[in-house]
């Protein structure tokens, strides 16, 4: 039994200590052995700029197996919220591929409160897109504020297709307290079919 334990401390004390993030993504790229692969993920997220590095790979997931996905994706939700690079993971809930936006939703649900920030900011912004994209982020993450951030764009927001995702969502979580603000979007966009249809099944699904 001794002899085993020797020999696993002797495999441990073999790992390489990486000076650079450079030496810490080359040990991880060109290794094959999986428990070394484990290592080099922990060990590359300790740099500047490594969970960057790791958010690229989710990206890219034809180049890295499933595995090291979860494993990238578990220590990324391990970072500081303050360093972590929430905007591009957020960027990863764009892609086609369902498993990469699920890793990227799991990861963020981790970060819980701390991706307020960054929602508002896009929330607020002048991009339409990114504001859709928002919006689709606090129904795919279940805010504990969703429903509040929904209602103070909604007051607001001129543009048809920003609303009506708003409004997509807001029939799931909105209350009834709602609905005089959901009504007046028909004012507001009078003459559009699809606001009075979007609308009304919100309504109706709020009255239950």
């Amino acid at each position: 039994m001794a002899l085993i334990k020797e020999h696993v401390k002797q495999e441990v004390e073999n790992l390489p200590e990486f000076t650079t993030l450079q030496d810490a993504i080359s040990y991880f790229e060109s290794n094959i052995n999986s428990d070394n692969k484990d290592y080099a993920i922990e060990e590359i997220v300790k740099f500047d700029g490594g969970g960057k590095y790791l958010v690229t790979c989710i990206g890219k997931e034809e180049h890295v197996e499933k595995n090291y996905l979860t494993k990238i994706a578990s220590v990324i939700s391990s970072m500081d919220p303050a360093i972590a690079p929430i905007e591009d993971i957020m960027e990863l809930l764009k892609l086609n591929n369902a498993y990469i936006r699920n890793l990227g939703i799991s990861i963020l649900r981790d970060f819980g409160h701390e991706i307020k920030y960054y929602i508002v900011k896009f929330l607020i912004g002048d991009d339409r897109d990114l504001r859709i994209f928002a919006i689709n982020v606090l129904g795919d993450v279940d805010f504990a504020e969703s429903r509040d951030m929904l209602v103070e764009l909604l007051e607001d927001e001129q543009d048809i297709n920003v609303a009506m995702t708003a409004v997509d969502y807001m029939a799931e979580i909105g209350e009834e307290k709602d609905i005089e603000l959901l009504e007046s979007l028909k004012t507001r966009f009078d003459g559009e079919f699809y606001v009075e249809f979007a609308v009304d099944g919100a309504v109706k699904m709020i009255r239950g």
